[in-house]
């Protein structure tokens, strides 16, 4: 149409393994370099994040899942039983 601007419309589910995979690299990062970090400066913060990110991308290993979609679905039906009782 004209006059209107140009738009692109993409769909992406809310739940997908590759945001598991950015949340899974997040934790990392939060775990072993920020967590305990002391950082005086935000030149410190930024040189302390590239420094991680280069040894993590120079021994980058795939993530893998440790359990099965069965053992998983299991643990989630147990967790929805126990929660959907009464309180004591």
């Amino acid at each position: 149409m004209p006059g209107c601007w140009p738009t692109h419309a993409s769909c992406c589910t809310s739940y997908s393994s590759w945001i598991n995979q950015v949340e899974r690299w997040f934790a990392e990062l939060e775990r072993r370099c920020l967590e305990r970090g002391n950082f005086c400066s935000l030149d410190a913060l930024k040189t302390t994040l590239e420094e991680w990110i280069k040894a993590w991308n120079d021994n980058a290993k795939p993530f893998k899942w440790t359990k099965t979609a069965d053992q998983i679905l299991d643990r989630i039906c147990r967790y929805c039983d126990r929660i959907s009782k009464p309180a004591h």
